[in-house]
């Protein structure tokens, strides 16, 4: 029976969403309307009969609250078993304290079980480093995988990671999809991303739409956090990885080439200058490079950034900047 208060204290909670809903919806939207009815009532079922709270739904995703591990996991068990024949379902699992206000729960404790639950795939369960600890020795119908210590979108610690092998489940499925998936240099970030969700998920559109996107506003709007976001969301699209390069502590422009050269970790050569060898290296990469801070050196970066797109034909740059780089092709998106 589930509860009628939420539970409160240290909480397990297990977050699920339906691996590519999108395409499936777009491919025959009949059958998935029939498919999440099947999959809603399926889970509520788990849930309830484990004593979990399903505190909110958005879209198919679920979240719920669970008084203990063993609890959550045997809900998600339970629920996989039903689900995994008919529909990818990825679910995760994390334990610690949360805030509660009308029904609802907030705090880095949700913020790491979302981010969990989005580098795993369809039909596999993922457990925190803290919810393993947690969970008594020998439990029943679930043995825990070590595939890990993985970095997680937009949390500066990084997670040990078990995924949850059960008799008559998937145990095998590709690398995680965490941000060690793709190579990149994008710097840890130390708060939490909040607030403009909606921004990014825009911008991501945005990008996979131009090849050259410039984020323009007045110092300390968070331009550059916004960016980084952008970047940790696309990685997954960009085979050969995203790039950082910081241009705030430039003088010259001729100093650009040898940051961007820097970023992408190639050498000088003797016979060739920065700028060709990392002209060169772009020319067949599909990938996205972060150019920050261009305003002090707009002439500059606005010549670099046009070559960079005349000599290749995946690459696509990502500008940040007090003010446009007036390039053709040049997309402006101004932050509020």
């Amino acid at each position: 029976m589930v509860r009628s208060a939420p539970p409160s204290g240290t909480l397990t909670f297990l977050f699920t969403d339906i691996e590519g809903s999108t395409r499936s919806w777009e491919r025959d939207a009949a059958q998935m309307a029939e498919l999440l009815n099947r999959h809603n009532a399926l889970l509520n079922g788990a849930i309830e009969r484990a004593g979990g709270t399903v505190f909110k739904t958005v879209g198919d995703a679920f979240c719920a609250a669970f008084p203990t591990p063993e609890e959550a996991l045997r809900a998600a068990i339970e629920a996989q078993h039903k689900l995994a024949p008919l529909i990818p379902v990825r679910m995760a699992l994390h334990s610690g304290t949360a805030v509660e206000r009308d029904g609802d729960y907030f705090g880095p404790t949700l913020n790491r079980v979302a981010r969990l639950m989005g580098i795993g795939h369809g039909r596999q369960i993922l457990v925190s480093g803290v919810t393993a600890a947690m969970l008594r020795d020998g439990i029943s119908r679930a043995q825990l995988r070590d595939p890990g210590t993985h970095r997680l979108r937009d949390l500066s610690e990084p997670e040990r990671v078990f995924q949850a092998i059960v008799e008559g489940l998937p145990a095998d499925f590709p690398p995680l999809q965490s941000l060690e998936l793709r190579p990149h240099n994008l710097p840890a970030q130390l708060t939490t991303f909040v607030g403009r969700e909606d921004e990014v998920r825009e911008l991501n559109d945005a990008l996979r739409a131009t090849r050259l996107l410039t984020l323009t506003g007045p110092g300390g709007i968070g331009k550059t956090r916004l960016a980084l976001e952008v970047g940790s969301h696309v990685l997954e699209e960009f085979p050969h990885g995203v790039w950082f390069v910081d241009l705030s502590t430039l003088h010259e422009g001729e100093r650009i080439p040898e940051s961007i050269a820097s970023a992408l970790s190639l050498q000088e050569q003797s016979d060739r200058s920065h700028w060709d060898v990392a002209i060169s290296y772009l020319r067949d990469k599909q990938l996205l490079l972060i150019l920050d801070n261009c305003e002090h050196l707009i002439d500059a970066c606005a010549h670099r950034a046009s070559e960079i797109l005349q000599q290749s034909d995946a690459v696509r740059v990502l500008a940040t900047s007090r003010e446009p780089l007036s390039v053709p092709g040049e997309r402006l998106w101004v932050v509020p």
